[in-house]
């Protein structure tokens, strides 16, 4: 197998990870564990693993004061206000509608990178920007009758918050990457992302009943400490550095056909027409978004 080949395949595991996260979460959540103690112990297990690779593979340990600020910022957009408003909102809504919710983020980040960074910002990005964000507003209003959503209009919108945060960091956190590795750049995120989110989940993580977790639970529990966040990010970075970062980028998409499979099949959810129509919607958004970008040639990272 070669070298393409693995990172491929590295990468459509870390997008089905993801995509079974949602109803994983949607599992543990509210019902065993408390959203900000689901974070806490997420943030706990995968900063513990980060630097434990630093064992087997050193590397530079000492930041540049200038890039200081920026990781902090990086912290408190691709982990804090990212995992609290994901963690939460999917514990309100249903695995379908958090995917294909998230599914926006590239959207986001056309907009933001057009903000921040003055990339063009043409008529088919701001038609892309319309169909999203329509298919986006579908789906929260839409009446969803018998699914397990206990909020889902609160729900929805904090995984829409989850998307916006997310597309900030991956828009920041560029000019860290030119600096850095990738694995360094976690390591430093999630350290200074957990000094900033232990606050807020530590009296819900004492506070758990840790007697009532089952083998179910404790497994459903390291899927998403383990999986979907340490072995995820590996597997992403592993797929940036052989096929670059537009060929990982573009699995994404396949997040919601495997949480929709798997919310279906586990957790007893529907698949209806208006679900269609904002997925069609969402993803012709995405697509016209990122035109230009599937038209220039791809550089190697």
């Amino acid at each position: 197998m070669t070298r393409t080949t693995k990172a491929h395949a590295a990468v459509l595991s870390a997008n089905f990870i993801f995509g079974a996260n949602y109803a994983i979460v949607k599992y543990i959540t509210p019902g065993y564990l408390h959203p900000f103690a689901l974070n806490v112990v997420r943030i706990l297990v995968s900063l513990f693993l980060f630097w434990s690779l630093f064992l087997f593979k050193p590397g530079k340990v000492k930041l540049e004061r200038k890039h200081i600020p920026r990781f902090l910022i990086c912290a408190l957009t691709g982990v804090v206000i990212n995992q609290i408003f994901f963690i939460k909102g999917v514990s309100l809504t249903t695995p379908i509608h958090s995917a294909l919710l998230a599914l926006a983020t590239p959207i986001f980040i056309t907009l933001i990178a057009a903000w921040l960074l003055r990339e063009g910002f043409t008529l088919l990005k701001f038609l892309g920007l319309v169909l999203g964000i329509g298919g986006a507003a579908l789906l929260i209003l839409m009446k969803d009758a018998g699914q397990a959503g206990s909020n889902m209009l609160l729900g929805d919108v904090m995984v829409i918050i989850n998307a916006i945060s997310y597309a900030f960091y991956l828009v920041l956190v560029r000019p860290l990457m030119q600096h850095y590795s990738g694995i360094q750049v976690l390591r430093w995120v999630f350290t200074f992302g957990a000094c900033i989110i232990l606050p807020f989940g530590m009296p819900e993580f004492l506070a758990t009943n840790w007697a009532a977790f089952g083998f179910s639970q404790w497994m459903a529990l390291a899927a998403v400490a383990v999986g979907a966040t340490f072995l995820a990010y590996l597997l992403n970075v592993y797929g940036i550095s052989a096929i670059g970062a537009s060929a990982t980028g573009a699995y994404i998409y396949t997040q919601p056909l495997f949480a929709a499979v798997i919310a279906i099949i586990f957790a007893g959810e529907h698949f209806s027409i208006t679900k269609l129509c904002a997925a069609i919607l969402i993803f012709t958004g995405v697509y016209l978004a990122n035109f230009k970008k599937q038209t220039e040639t791809i550089q190697p990272s």
